[in-house]
């Protein structure tokens, strides 16, 4: 399969968009002719694996034995066998994608995608070490760093918001282990770590780096559509186990509310949706940073706004990426629109999309927001009343699900995305359900076990005992010459 820039016409292999994460002009790779004639009923009743491999193959042909690439990616890395689990709570459903072994649903996709660039790397006949660079807002860094832990070939420098993540998250990434990998703290919020992250590529492509250096730039955010392709799976997987449960008959629609920060996770619902699968309303769910509210309302998108520190930091977004790709699918692949909006967002932080977009968009995504006060009020209702706890990201999605129903009075099945451990937010889980809080997250992890009688993961319950090995903070303007002398270093 062949794939273009979204702000561009040259073309690559699927396995070379892979490689590059971000395509040379700044655009993000999307397939020249996106599939067609994709018969959901194929993979309903599969194994995840088995679905995997086929919504693999069709994003991504160019890649050989993708059956045995999968399993690579999953075998013995999840805490269930069902990979992401469908959990009934109350009269809806949470689609648990934290069982992975940073408890969070970016490990679906970051334990496919070394697997899928080492692969790519070889076919492509690549002989210089790849250096992944990767901005998270807290999920992504963890995922990435434990999914490149010591890939031959493969270095990765994370860079985090200072401040910006859960005391859980930035442990989780200063103790990973691993010889070619790396965490840095950036002075900021995750838009500047973004925005420095994205400014080095874009130096790159057009300086190139010094030649001594032997190496090509990569990244592991979900701007690489190898990061994108694995969190289509789980939206299938989700409406084939509503089948199993007998929740649904075949055919009918199934709403999806998606907390949401860089559009990545919500956007593959929009695949799937587009690839035939029955998907009502892909309902978008932010917190206070509501620059995607705004936009899904208003047809204005504009980051010139105060940013809020929340209590799901992973959100904590105002420039989100991914919706690049799918102004470019609304807006009739056209190219030079896309340019043309993403060159006002990058002058002046705002554009406003044509009426017609603006109404494809609001068709399929109605869109609300939750603050931490409403998240929180989740939280506590939905233990008292079913004794499930959700992370405060999760309870973002809760909260604009309900009031998505009482607003509409649409009854359809919906399905809530969980994409994280309440675990790895002990403080603010606490903080919601009333209780004391001991004085480190640690004790806090203990209180909640307490409180709840669902056990601390095994991967979070450890960290305590782990050595810290990063420290660097570094400003934003500095993160190119960081990353020169973090090569030069190896």
């Amino acid at each position: 399969m062949l794939y273009k820039s979204t702000r561009g016409t040259e073309t690559v292999s699927s396995t070379r968009a892979v490689l590059a994460g971000l395509a040379p002009d700044g655009g993000l790779y999307m397939p020249v002719v996106f599939p067609s004639g994709f018969d959901y009923h194929s993979v309903m009743g599969l194994p995840f694996t088995d679905m995997a491999a086929r919504v693999f193959a069709l994003f991504l042909d160019d890649f050989k034995d993708i059956p045995a690439l999968v399993q690579r990616a999953y075998a013995g890395k999840f805490d269930c066998a069902d990979i992401t689990p469908l959990v009934p709570v109350g009269d809806r459903y949470v689609l648990e994608l934290f069982h992975g072994p940073t408890c969070a649903f970016k490990d679906v996709a970051l334990s496919a995608l070394p697997v899928l660039m080492t692969a790519a790397q070889k076919q492509e006949g690549e002989t210089d070490s790849i250096l992944i660079l990767t901005a998270t807002s807290g999920e992504t860094g963890k995922a990435a760093m434990e999914g490149f832990r010591d890939v031959p070939g493969v270095r990765i420098i994370v860079f985090y918001p200072d401040g910006g993540v859960s005391p859980i998250q930035e442990r989780q990434m200063t103790t990973q282990e691993g010889q070619n990998v790396r965490a840095v703290a950036v002075r900021g919020n995750f838009d500047d770590a973004q925005s420095g992250v994205k400014a080095i590529f874009t130096r790159v492509q057009q300086e190139g780096l010094p030649p001594e250096c032997r190496t090509v730039l990569s990244s592991a955010n979900s701007i690489n559509i190898g990061r994108l392709v694995p969190q289509i799976v789980y939206y299938f997987k989700a409406y084939s186990d509503l089948l199993a449960l007998g929740r649904i008959r075949d055919g009918e629609p199934v709403n999806f509310t998606v907390p949401t920060g860089n559009f990545g996770d919500i956007l593959a619902g929009f695949f799937a949706k587009k690839l035939g699968l029955p998907v009502g309303k892909l309902i978008c769910a932010s917190n206070a940073n509501n620059v995607l509210t705004d936009f899904l309302t208003t047809g204005v998108y504009d980051r010139n706004r105060p940013f809020h520190k929340t209590a799901s930091p992973s959100m904590d977004i105002l420039i989100s990426s991914n919706l690049e790709r799918l102004l470019y699918l609304l807006g009739g692949e056209d190219a030079s629109l896309v340019r043309q909006l993403m060159g006002r967002l990058a002058a002046d932080g705002t554009y406003r999309v044509p009426p017609a977009m603006l109404t494809a968009l609001q068709k399929d995504l109605p869109a609300d927001f939750a603050d931490d006060p409403a998240a929180f009020r989740s939280i506590a209702r939905v233990f008292a009343e079913h004794h499930y706890l959700m992370d405060p990201h999760t309870a973002v999605a809760w909260t604009v699900a309900e009031r998505y129903r009482q607003k509409t009075a649409d009854q359809t099945p919906n399905v809530v995305l969980s994409t994280a451990s309440p675990y790895k937010f002990p403080q603010a889980v606490l903080t919601a359900l009333g209780a004391q809080l001991p004085a480190d997250p640690f004790a806090m992890m203990d209180a909640l076990q307490a409180i709840s009688g669902v056990p601390v993961p095994k991967n979070l319950a450890g960290l305590k005992e782990k050595h810290v090995r990063f420290t660097d903070v570094v400003d934003r303007d500095a993160l190119y010459d960081y990353v020169l002398s973090a090569i030069r270093d190896n």
